[in-house]
């Protein structure tokens, strides 16, 4: 089963981490996270999942970006 996600995703700008920080808009994974496609991933990603049966799975933000970034890194 898929859900997709929109409620209300904070931005770079309005994400901010603790003791006061926010987040580099220069560093590269922020910089990556824009580029991607996101939508289009979605839509290629929900139709391989029940619409009613199973735990709902991974968003594709999170099932996506982990595999790149495993890739980007070296791992296996």
């Amino acid at each position: 089963m898929y859900r997709q996600q929109h409620n209300g995703q904070l931005s770079i700008n309005d994400f901010h981490v603790p003791f006061c920080g926010t987040l580099d808009p220069d560093n590269r994974w922020v910089l990556l996270a824009d580029l991607i496609p996101w939508q289009e991933l979605e839509k290629a990603y929900a139709p391989q999942f029940s619409a009613n049966v199973g735990a709902p799975a991974k968003p594709v933000r999170l099932a996506f970006g982990s595999l790149y970034i495993k890739q980007r890194l070296g791992g296996r």
